[in-house]
């Protein structure tokens, strides 16, 4: 860090003397800690996947998920700080619903994207709070076909076609930018996410230690079964 910046690293609200909000940048140190997580959009849909290491065989994995439903055509995964993630995905299913109760129908992929940027922009100029320290994948299908975003905590988003967060999302990046095609179908795309995260892994990558969801022309997210995920793997190998 330069030393003309450190005076301001604990300020939120002011910009450094380079045209920095440092806090940001460290909530982005933060998210580049927290584990590989990817999207790829697919002709006909979109498959999110991500790491799901337990610090102890003793968690009940259950009871832990990294993948969540906003609406039944829409979830997301994120890679950073996880009760920030929980916060976010709280408030993004909270306007989701205040849609669908006004308006009869779910919210299009954009607006909720747009909803979550805001807040997390919000978070950038407020005093008294912190960025939220992490960077999310949404994906998504409805009128306008399938959808992936990514939003930084910086409140920043753009669409996709497919990318990666959290550590090693370089090579992962480097790899996806390799291996992707425009017409690529939903099934080559699950088996191209699963050789990405492979790439990097440490161990032995198996239906226990990685979470894998796919939104399709049926609209319907779902996160795919240990049994499911196993057959996938088997056919990736």
């Amino acid at each position: 860090m330069d030393t003309a910046d450190s005076s301001y690293s604990y300020s939120l609200t002011t910009f450094s003397r380079s045209g920095k909000l440092l806090q940001i940048e460290y909530a982005l140190t933060a998210v580049s800690e927290g584990k590989t997580a990817l999207g790829i959009k697919a002709r006909n849909g979109v498959v999110l996947c991500t790491e799901k290491k337990f610090p102890s065989k003793l968690v009940d994995r259950a009871a832990v998920r990294k993948l969540e439903m906003l609406t039944p055509s829409c979830g997301m995964v994120f890679a950073g700080v996880g009760p920030d993630y929980r916060v976010l995905v709280m408030k993004a299913r909270k306007s989701a619903q205040q849609y669908k109760l006004a308006y009869g129908e779910h919210k299009p992929i954009r607006g909720l994207v747009q909803d979550l940027a805001a807040v997390m922009q919000e978070y950038t100029q407020s005093g008294g709070v912190r960025p939220f320290g992490v960077s999310l994948l949404v994906c998504g299908y409805d009128d306008e076909g399938p959808h992936l975003y990514q939003v930084d905590p910086s409140g920043a988003f753009y669409g996709w076609k497919a990318s990666a967060v959290g550590k090693n999302f370089k090579n992962a990046r480097s790899f996806l930018e390799k291996r992707y095609n425009d017409d690529v179908e939903l099934d080559d795309a699950i088996h191209t996410a699963l050789l990405t995260m492979r790439e990097g892994f440490e161990g032995e990558m198996n239906e226990h230690n990685i979470e894998l969801a796919v939104v399709g022309t049926d609209r319907q997210f779902k996160v795919l079964a240990p049994a499911e995920l196993r057959d996938y793997l088997d056919e990736a190998n």
